[in-house]
This record gives structure tokens, C-alpha cells and sequence, in this order.
């Protein structure tokens, strides 16, 4: 992507399910699940690289040992320093004492981070706030092991002001707003109050206190606080979470809308945000891993008992497409599949552009997502090409030569490496010349591929605010001087603002709304703008159930192609001498490429969760009062 777009989050978690002594014995070492959990992160830095997290938590451990380690790290690459700091923990320990290095039993009693029950995460501070206590897992302490409680998630949720007021209505009080607290906090609330009911019941049995601890730990229900608990979340979530006695979970929002993938075998229950980190990590063919069904809870009791539970009605499945356009890894099957799609459904529309001339076209990419869109993007005009080819020799056959034929034959599709990412550029320069003047060079180009009477076609995954093409690429390839430059988008307008963990929060941010109120005031209807906010203002005290979008009404009056237009307009500046044209995928072609993720609520203002409408209208009345702060 060209714009600088933000994700949150990436999730690892790994449940050992046999002793230490086993991967010792098999694989060489105890440390087996960290050196595993190193992987699964670092595989997922794509998803997030403000902040990392690992937290482990040892079984069955005395009294007075310690069983929970955490490390958190806001460096500039926190994976690598939080697994540096790992890692010359246990050198020391191992050089201190080398007692401990052939004896699994002393490890474990002696070395943090060493553990059966391990979590992992990555993040992306969309909040800013990217401080170390900002980072996840989070951890609520309680000197009963069972009551301690890590958190760690993919997530945001729209109605965190909710959450946190039932919090203060229950009597806490929550240290921050943020939803981490909250959900961490709620959680916590009826954990303590499970174990509280479960140690009323069995002093009935008898048991004293200290024989009440582990049969608390052993009846505890999972499901049953978790159900509790997320009764009133609206957001996209895979939340995961570890007790201190070795109880674990990771579960799914009911509309699918962030991912969790999982495997297991009789030695692991793996969990992560994406298929291929746990195919690499572990070595396992793609059908051994399982997409966690919306709604559903994969829980590991202490005991190493998994189960996949419902822990909430599911919703429509609306898996955030994004994720399959942009965000996750490319090495996925079917993710790979789908970007190729896209890039082969949307050259209909480029032919058209550049008048089926593939002849006279270059075609390339901006690094380095939009690659494999490319790729179907070439696959479609080679099949144009040989179409042309396959004409024009039926067209000459009375007449054709040898020298004609080989002619006809030798017209190859251009294909060519246009861009290029030299550099994130630091902005030092706070003065706006100066600094616009850095952003313009961000990219370099290849010269001498490309000739004045050149259609030159550059496919990106998508566009959000312009900004990068407006300010660098567009500019960088009219230097080339072509004919005519096509900016091609692999996915559609983007017109609303996300809620559910993606750095897409504010109206005025996106071209798509610029362009249409553009065109509002070209057309002497921009007191529809007004309008438009009186009905958000009139919505702001109803229950999330009955707001509606009506921001959708400031799209109502365009096609596709006339917002196309007008961000064609707004992105090309007077000083650029190509005719330059903007090219976006259709939605309708978005989901028959990627027809099992249709969550599409960025493109269309149909959002999967009652929380989202409201976000919307806030968004619309922040840009219209002139506020500059996040709807959520």
C-alpha cells in the first residue's frame, strides 16, 4: 500500500501438552516453545512492529516459585530486543549454573520464561500511545494463582465508553479507558466471582482453603466467565487470555471480523492471527490448520483438555476483507489466490482505459503487497495480448508472410520493476516545502523503459488517502514521461471509516469522501453536508440497535466512476504532464474474489456490528464540528 496504513494487532499462543523432558529428549531442548513462539512472531511482524509481548506461565509449580514471566518491549524492533532479553536471561542463568544445563527439572524450577502455556503478540499503537505499558499481554495479579490473568488480542472494540462505565457501575475502578482494560477488567470480574461461588461450594464439601485451590483450578469453567464477560463487547476481536494455574483460550468475534487459526496434535495446541505462520513454524500441510469459527472459544484446560466451544450467537460472517487485500502474509494459499483474482477482475476495466493498446503499455507495481495483484493483473492482459495476437492473424491469414507472422508473434506484454521504495525518509524538516520535497522522493523510478507514446499502468492493493501518490509516485512517474499514467486500485473505494483495529478513523482522511464533497459543491448541493450531520446529531442518545448510516447519503448522488474521476482530479497536480487516471476494483468483483471474507463495511457502510453505525456518525460530526480526535 502507498499510504501508510496502520494494523492492530498479531497474536501466538502455544500450549506445550506434554512435559519438558520431552522436547528435550526429542528436540534438544526445554526451551522448545520459546524458540517456537520467537517464530510465530516474528513471522507476524507484518501485523504490528510499535510493540511485542511474551508471557509464559509454568505448571504445577511450588509455592513461593515463581510461574509467570513477562517481557514487553516499544523499541524500534521490540521482537528482537524482547527475545534478546530472553535469551541472556537463560545464558546467564546456564553460565551461573551449569548444574541446569542437562537437568529440565531445575530449569524449570529456576529459569524464567521457560513454560508449558506460552503468549505472544505484536502491535501497532493506532492510538499512539506506544509507550511499554501500552503493549500487550497485559496482566491482572491476585496472590490466588487461579485469579491471575493475562491478556493479549487482535481487537477494538466501538463501545468502550460502555464497557468502562458498567465497569465503574460493578464498583471498580479501572485504571485507563483503553478497551484492553476494560475487556481484561470484565473478565477479571467474573473470574473472581467464579471462584468465589466454586470455594463457597466446596467448603460445603469440606475442603479447607488449601485443599480448595486445586479443585477450584480443575472445576473452573472457562466458557461459562467468557460468555459472561463478552455479553456486551461490540468489536472484531481474537482475544487471548492464560490463567496462573494453566487454563488458556483464545476466542473469536461472532462476525469473524479479525482471524484465528489453530492446530493440534499430541503435542501442541497452536493458535496464531494467520495460517502460514503456524504451517512454517510446525512444519503442518495447510488442511491440518483450522480457521476458529466465529463466536467460538478454542479452550485448553490445565490438564491439557481442548475443547471448541460457542461462546457467543455468531453474526453474519463478515471477515474483514483487508486482511485478505492487504495485511496478512501473501504466503497463504488462498490469500495468494484471492490477490491474483482481484489484480485479473479489475483488467477489464484498464483495457478500456488505455484502449486495449497492451502493445503500447508498460505495467509494473508499487512495492511490495500489491505484487502478487500484479502478477493476475499480467496474467489477464498476456491472455488480452494473445487475443489480439489470435486476431489479427485470422484477420491477415489470406495475406500473411512468414516475416508478418513472426512480427505478429514477437509483441510481448511490458512488464517492468517501475517503482522503487529507496527509503523511509525521515521527516526532520517540520517546514511543509521541505518536507513535501522528502516525502516526493520516497520512491525512485527505473528510467529509459519507458517511451512518450506509453500507457503507463501501475497497480497498488489499494488507496486510502492519496497522499504517497499525490505527493511521490505520480509525480516520480511523469518523469518518465508517458502518455497517459493508470493508477489501479486491486480494491474499491475506500468511503468509511474503520472500527474494528485499523488505522482508518477519520472521515476527512479518506480521498473517496473528499472527492464527493467535491463534487457536492460542484453540483450546488453541499447543504446536504448539513443535513447529513443534523441526522447523525439526532441519533447521538439512541441505543447503537436503532442508529443508522447516514453518512452513505453523502455517496448516494455518484457512480463509482464519477468519485473515480474526482480523485483522478484531486491527486494530480498542475506541474504533472500525463493525462493521469484513477482505476478502482468493484465490490462486487471484491467479493467474488474473496468470497468466503465479505466484510466489506470500509467500501459500502454496511457494518457487521450495531457499534459501527454509531462510529460512523460520530466520524461524520468530529469532521464536521471540526474535531480533531478518533469516533471510538
Amino acid at each position: 500500500m502507498s499510504d501508510a496504513l496502520k494494523h492492530e494487532c498479531g497474536i501466538a499462543f502455544i500450549r506445550l501438552l506434554k512435559p519438558l523432558e520431552y522436547y528435550k529428549e526429542k528436540y534438544g531442548s526445554a526451551f522448545y516453545g520459546v524458540h517456537k513462539m520467537y517464530l510465530m512472531m516474528e513471522k507476524q511482524h507484518n501485523r504490528g512492529q510499535d510493540g511485542a509481548g511474551f508471557a509464559s506461565i509454568k505448571l504445577d509449580t511450588d509455592p513461593g516459585e515463581r510461574y509467570i514471566s513477562r517481557v514487553r518491549s516499544s523499541e524500534p524492533q521490540p521482537i528482537q530486543d524482547i527475545f534478546s532479553q530472553i535469551n541472556d536471561r537463560i545464558n546467564k542463568e546456564l553460565e551461573d549454573h551449569p548444574e541446569y544445563v542437562d537437568d529440565v527439572e531445575l530449569q524449570k524450577k529456576n529459569i524464567p520464561y521457560i513454560g508449558e502455556v506460552l503468549l505472544g503478540h505484536v502491535r501497532y499503537g493506532t492510538f499512539g500511545k506506544n509507550s511499554v505499558e501500552s503493549v500487550h499481554p497485559f496482566l491482572r495479579q491476585n496472590n490466588w494463582m487461579h485469579r491471575n490473568l493475562i491478556v493479549a488480542g487482535n481487537f477494538n472494540m466501538t463501545n468502550n465508553n460502555v464497557l468502562f462505565d458498567n465497569l465503574v457501575r460493578l464498583g471498580q475502578h479501572p485504571k485507563d479507558r483503553v478497551d484492553t482494560i476494560t475487556v481484561m477488567e470484565k473478565i477479571g470480574h467474573f473470574l473472581d466471582s467464579e471462584v468465589a461461588k466454586l470455594y463457597k461450594k466446596l467448603k460445603k464439601e469440606g475442603f479447607n482453603k488449601n485443599a480448595a485451590s486445586p479443585q477450584i483450578a480443575e472445576r473452573l469453567n472457562v466458557a461459562k466467565i467468557l460468555k459472561k464477560s463478552s455479553r456486551d463487547w461490540d468489536g472484531g476481536y481474537a482475544m487471548a487470555g492464560m490463567l496462573g494455574h494453566g487454563d488458556s483460550f483464545v476466542l473469536r468475534d461472532p462476525a469473524g471480523i479479525r482471524p484465528a487459526y489453530y492446530y493440534q496434535d499430541d503435542e501442541v495446541v497452536v493458535v496464531a492471527s494467520e495460517r502460514p505462520v503456524i504451517q512454517t513454524v510446525f512444519n503442518v500441510t495447510f488442511d491440518k490448520v483450522q480457521e476458529l469459527d466465529p463466536g467460538k472459544a478454542i479452550i485448553v484446560k490445565k490438564n491439557g483438555d481442548t475443547s471448541i466451544t460457542k461462546i457467543i450467537e455468531p453474526l453474519e460472517r463478515k471477515a474483514c476483507s483487508f486482511e485478505r487485500i492487504y495485511f496478512s502474509r501473501g504466503s497463504d494459499a488462498e490469500i495468494y489466490k484471492e490477490r491474483k483474482e482481484l489484480g485479473k477482475l479489475i483488467m477489464p476495466q484498464v483495457l478500456e482505459e488505455i484502449n486495449h493498446d497492451t502493445i503500447n503499455s508498460v505495467f509494473s507495481f508499487i512495492p511490495n503487497t500489491a505484487e502478487t495483484s500484479f502478477y493476475g493483473m499480467v496474467e489477464a492482459a498476456q491472455d488480452e495480448l494473445n487475443k489480439q495476437k489470435n486476431e489479427t492473424i485470422l484477420a491477415e491469414k489470406e495475406t500473411l508472410t512468414d516475416e508478418r507472422l513472426s512480427e505478429i508473434l514477437s509483441h510481448k506484454l511490458r512488464t517492468e520493476k517501475i517503482a522503487i521504495k529507496d527509503a523511509k525518509l525521515r521527516t526532520f524538516i517540520t517546514e511543509d516545502s521541505s518536507r513535501d520535497d522528502l516525502v516526493a522522493h520516497v520512491y525512485d523510478v527505473t528510467y529509459g523503459v519507458v517511451k512518450p507514446e506509453d500507457n503507463l499502468v501501475i497497480i497498488d492493493d489499494s488507496i486510502v488517502r492519496g497522499t504517497t501518490l499525490k505527493k511521490s509516485i505520480i509525480k516520480m512517474m511523469d518523469r518518465l514521461k508517458p502518455k497517459k499514467i493508470v493508477i489501479v486500485s486491486s480494491a474499491p473505494q475506500i468511503r468509511y471509516p474503520d472500527c474494528y483495529g485499523i488505522d482508518m478513523a477519520r472521515l476527512e482522511g479518506l480521498i473517496a469522501f473528499q472527492a464527493a464533497l467535491e463534487l457536492l459543491k460542484e453540483n450546488g448541493n453541499y447543504d446536504l453536508v448539513e443535513q447529513v450531520y443534523e441526522k447523525c446529531k439526532a441519533q447521538e442518545d439512541l441505543i447503537d440497535s436503532e442508529v443508522q448510516n447516514f453518512v452513505k447519503e453523502i455517496y448516494d448522488g455518484f457512480s463509482d466512476q464519477e468519485i473515480s474521476d474526482k480523485i483522478s482530479e484531486l491527486l494530480c497536480e498542475e506541474s504533472v504532464n500525463a493525462d493521469v487516471k484513477i482505476i478502482y476494483q468493484t465490490v462486487d468483483n471484491l467479493h467474488i474474489a474473496c468470497p468466503e471474507n465479505l466484510g466489506d463495511w470500509y467500501f459500502t457502510g454496511n457494518y457487521p456490528t450495531v457499534g459501527g453505525n454509531r462510529v460512523v456518525n460520530k466520524a461524520f460530526i468530529n469532521f464536521f464540528e471540526g474535531k480533531d480526535e478518533r469516533a471510538y
